[in-house]
């Protein structure tokens, strides 16, 4: 597996580095920097500290924010745009959007896994203008007509 150095800065003595949880996780762990538990109402929306920042190495990488399988599949709590991104000139604290998609309030404690940081490649489309398109056996097809419902 390839490795870029990714730098990154601590904003707060409190805050946690981005730590990979086993030797074949895709994705670095978040944690969140409160002063005190947070607890999330159904429904509620909220943006939470990590107390970092980080400096990708060059444009052709991207640093893409998912949520942890774990809080999404037993409590509900997601991103509420699916996936964040961080761009490759941000240099500002790095913020978990999250929702409670659940039925129950959830309470998120100081110092806790909140999401999963993943780094990807990325390159710019050269976008240009056509009159047509080539043809392919799908073709205009979509939502649920490569496959049965």
């Amino acid at each position: 597996m390839e490795t870029k150095t990714v730098k990154y800065k601590l904003l707060d003595p409190r805050a946690k580095a981005p730590a990979y949880a086993t030797a074949g996780a895709a994705a670095a762990d978040l944690c969140a920097l409160l002063d005190e538990p947070l607890t999330l109402a159904p429904g509620q929306r909220t943006m939470i500290p990590t107390g970092l920042a980080i400096e990708l190495p060059d444009a052709q990488c991207v640093a893409l924010l998912y949520a942890r399988s774990g809080l999404a599949i037993k409590h509900g709590l997601t991103l509420p745009n699916c996936v964040g991104v961080i761009d490759s000139d941000y240099r500002g604290e790095v913020r978990v959007g999250l929702i409670n998609l659940g039925t129950e309030p959830y309470t998120i404690q100081p110092g806790e896994r909140i999401a999963q940081l993943c780094i990807a490649p990325v390159w710019q489309a050269a976008f240009v203008q056509a009159e047509d398109l080539s043809d392919t056996d799908r073709g205009a097809g979509g939502f649920g007509s490569t496959g049965k419902l």
